[in-house]
């Protein structure tokens, strides 16, 4: 099997290319390095083509897919606070890059494309746990531009016949959790504070939960929706169960500060994965207890993360509170 992996250096896509080299995979990653690392593939050096390129522009990239099997397309820009400060640059990279991806998939005839979506475009939720049928409500720029390539993917499937799906991942976490990013994932945040003997910045009062989703079980869903014959339609990908802020930073351990919730955020993030399980026979199997304890034994990754305060965490979240306030919430 050939295989490309857009973002395939970043957090997910370096776990995935792992897996897919263990089961014999030849392996191609595409990507421009903004927020993937070098370093997450140093260990497969000699293993692994890579090619650093931009998806939102047509270049000598799409050579790369001729005669491939399976394209896992996880590229993409994430955080809120650049996506409300530069939506030029995120609909360039998740929405124009996809239509590329899709564009040179077809024209080539790939075998099967997996796109990675965002559980953020449910926005705030009404239903626990959520469905796949739940109302799309983005509350910021990234989570739009990942539906909006979602939508894509969907499109190409339906009129292209392309066999393509779509997963909509929720708090995924793990080794290699990116470190960069204004104020970014909240495991990368947490473990290096811990290493600095910093207290956890908690968000709010820290009792809103969150559907955690070990890397290793969003790697193992992915991996079957590519072996899968389904077509054109949604998967969620979750823990199958949620996990509150403060639960999590009494499994860290340590002192906690609390800072001002932010708006756009939900209290609760929690997949309804019952069709993903009827339909693909996938199931999590890391509980968080287990997800925690890996994490603190290579916590060392995140030695030269910057360490947030309150304050830092103020400064780069005005333009948050400024676009997503009460009065301008979606």
């Amino acid at each position: 099997m050939k295989s490309i992996v857009t973002g395939g250096a970043g957090f997910i896509g370096s776990h995935l290319v792992e897996e897919l080299l263990s089961v014999g995979h030849e392996v191609t990653v595409l990507d421009n390095f903004s927020t993937g690392r070098l370093e997450n593939l140093d260990h497969l050096a000699g293993s692994v083509r890579i090619v650093e390129c931009e998806l939102g522009s047509v270049g000598s990239w799409m050579n790369e897919f001729a005669g491939v099997d399976l394209v896992f397309h996880l590229a993409a820009l994430a955080d809120i606070v650049p996506s409300i400060q530069d939506p030029d640059a995120y609909f360039r990279s998740n929405v124009t890059g996809t239509f590329n991806v899709l564009q040179v998939s077809q024209k080539v005839g790939i075998g099967r494309l997996v796109y990675v979506a965002s559980s953020s475009s449910y926005g705030l939720p009404e239903m626990f746990p959520t469905p796949e049928t739940a109302e799309i409500k983005p509350q910021y720029p990234y989570a739009l531009t990942k539906r909006l390539g979602e939508e894509l993917v969907l499109h190409w499937a339906q009129v292209y016949d392309l066999a393509a799906l779509s997963l909509r991942f929720f708090n995924v976490y793990g080794p290699r959790s990116r470190t960069s990013g204004t104020y970014g994932a909240v495991f990368g945040v947490f473990l290096a504070q811990k290493l600095s003997g910093n207290p956890y910045t908690v968000v709010g009062d820290g009792e809103q939960t969150r559907d955690f989703t070990y890397v290793s079980d969003v790697v193992s869903a992915l991996i079957t929706a590519g072996q899968s014959e389904r077509s054109g339609t949604v998967y969620n990908v979750g823990s199958g169960t949620t996990v509150s802020i403060n639960r999590l930073t009494q499994l860290l351990g340590g002192e906690t500060v609390y800072i001002p919730k932010r708006p756009g955020e939900p209290d609760c993030t929690f997949a309804d994965i019952s069709k993903i399980q009827t339909e693909l026979g996938w199931l999590p199997r890391v509980a968080i207890e287990e997800g925690v304890s890996k994490l603190i034994e290579e916590i060392d990754y995140w030695r030269d993360a910057p360490v947030w305060t309150p304050e830092t965490i103020a400064d780069v979240t005005q333009d948050w509170f400024r676009y997503l306030g009460d009065s301008n919430t979606l």
